[in-house]
Formats: C-alpha cells, structure tokens, sequence
C-alpha cells in the first residue's frame, strides 16, 4: 500500500487542492474495491501540529497527524499557498527537513500549482525543471534564478519530484500520478468520473502576458512602457538605447536583469497579447490584426503565435470569441 501524506500549511492555503488530492486517490481506492482489488493508497492529511487551520475564513481542515509521527511515506503532496511568497515559505519552513528527509529516504514529492515555491525552497529543485501558475512565473524566478522554471507546461516530472501549472491544472498531475500508480485504464476512468480532460500537457493557451515591474530600474520602466505603447510600430534595441541614452549592451543586460526576458522578447510578447485581445473581442480577420500589431509575414506571425499560445490564430480565436462560438454553435 502506498502512503500519500497531504500537507495542511499555514497561511491562505487552496482548500480545493488538499480536498481534490485526498478524494481522488480515496476514489481510486474505492473502484479498485469495487472491481474486487485491494484498496491501493493509504492517504493523511500531515501538519506541523494538530491544531486545525482555517482556510477562507470558513474551511477547517484538521491534521491526522504531525510530520514528527511519520518515518516514511511514499508521496507527499504540496498543495499552494497564496499570498507574499516569502512569509509563506517562512511559516511553514519547519516542513523543509522533513520533506529533504523523506525524499532521500526514497519518497517522491509532488507540488500544486504554487506550492513550487515551498518545494523549490527546500533546494530539491535546483538544477531541475518544474512548473506554476503562469501569474507567479516573474516572483518565482527572482527568488529562485537556480531552479529552471519551464512557465507554459501543466506537468513537470524529474526524479521523484512533480509539479504542476496554475489552479485547476493540479488535476492533471492528480491524474498523471493515478496512471504512474495503477495504470491508464484507471487513469482514464478518473478523468471521466471527474470529467477532466486528461493529457493536457500546456498552460500557454490561459496565459495572460503581464510584463515584470517589479523591480527599481527607471531607464527599463520607461522602454517598458514605449514597448507597450508603440507596440504596433517597428522597435529596435538600438533604437529604444538611443530614445533613453543608454549603451546597447547595457540595456539588454539591465532589462534582462530587471525583467527575466530580452528586450526582443518582451517586444514579442507584447505584440502577441495585443493580438491575442483582437482576437478574443473583435471580429477581424487574422491578417487584420496581424497587420496591427506590426507583423507583414502571414508564417512568422503564426509560427510566433502558436509557440507563445500552443495554437493557432484561428484555433485560438475559435476557443476565446464569443460571436464566432455562438455561430459555431448555430
């Protein structure tokens, strides 16, 4: 039997994680018996005292245990905390050893969403990819620069350790680790039961492009700002170095410094959101908005497109607008 230990943090955690974890492989657990199979996970929810935490102001959720009582397990989960990722991780950094104990003693370790942050920062993430909500992609890599953060995929898997994209997308990885446990029979079964698409493998089509500003540097603010606002227009490094006296080279190394991204990608970006907008409110076609967001080459704009969204224009247009689903339907 394996043994699934759910943490209960401290702090604002996501109550649908713990809840969602617990009853699926409880769920599992009971179709094995109803197929005439031995109940096949042993699942407790693990604190770091027995004291109940309340999430949301209304949801208690009460410890079966402390981690002081558990010597081994096999799979613990680390469902998100929400909030200044720092005080999080500081109040429940008494997890940590624990967690480093467990998985060198051959337990592998699974996060949710932004529960990565606790993960990573027991330093068994460094040097290895993982996943999160694509919202806290910019903190997390300022607070782990060694942790190789791969923001547009749903499930990451690298020597005993998962993680998962952002929010909902903790039920794939649920349904990943059903399949790695049991087989894909069951797996497949679960994402019916639940009604989840299973196999999703990318968050690029949810991810809403956000620059990062948080950070001190005036001369990257404003070309920030002059990307965004002239997006349409053809904007070179050099010519954004010349608007706000400063060298080439300093300026690629200081906006990537400040933004985690090059300046041509930031362009990039900025361009495709600007579409990606278009193409969610209006009824343009796609060259039209192409051409407005400062592309003139029809296959670089797609090809560009797709690798920032994981579809196409007209696949993704199909999937957001509004009018074009009612006469799909129609």
């Amino acid at each position: 039997m394996k043994h699934i230990s759910i943490l209960v943090p401290r702090g604002a955690a996501a109550l649908s994680c713990i809840e969602g974890a617990y009853t699926l492989f409880n769920k599992v657990n009971d179709f094995l018996m109803n197929g005439g199979k031995s109940p096949l996970f042993k699942v407790q929810l693990v604190g770091l005292t027995m004291e109940a935490q309340v999430y949301d102001r209304l949801f208690t959720v009460c410890p079966d245990l402390v981690t002081g009582d558990i010597h081994q397990t096999d799979l613990i989960i680390i469902p998100p905390v929400n909030g200044d990722m720092q005080k999080v991780i500081k109040i429940n950094k008494d997890f940590i050893p624990w967690i480093n104990k467990q998985y060198k003693a051959g337990a592998e370790v699974a996060s949710l969403c932004v529960g990565t942050f606790l993960l990573a920062s027991t330093g068994l993430l460094k040097g290895k990819k993982c996943a999160t909500h694509w919202l806290a992609v910019n903190d997390f890599r300022q607070l782990f620069p060694d942790v190789d953060l791969v923001s547009e995929k749903i499930i990451t898997d690298e020597q005993g350790i998962y993680s998962s994209g952002g929010a909902n997308s903790f039920w794939n990885l649920l349904l990943y680790l059903v399949e790695k446990y049991t087989d894909r029979e069951m797996a497949v079964f679960c994402s019916k039961y639940y009604e989840i698409e299973i196999d999703r493998n990318s968050q690029s089509p949810f991810i809403i492009f956000k620059g990062q500003r948080e950070h001190q540097d005036e001369s990257v603010k404003k070309a920030q700002e002059f990307i965004e606002n002239n997006f349409q227009d053809k904007i070179s490094v050099d010519k954004l170095s010349t608007m706000f006296a400063v060298g080439r080279r300093s300026l690629e190394r200081r906006f990537k410094k400040a933004t985690c991204t090059t300046v041509s990608a930031y362009i990039q970006r900025v361009k495709i959101e600007a579409a990606k907008k278009s193409f969610e409110n209006s009824g343009k076609n796609i060259n039209e908005i192409m051409y407005e967001v400062g592309y003139s080459d029809n296959k670089a704009f797609r090809t560009i497109f797709k690798k920032t969204t994981g579809l196409s224009p007209l696949a993704y247009r199909n999937k957001y607008n509004k009018e074009v689903m009612v006469f799909q339907h129609n």
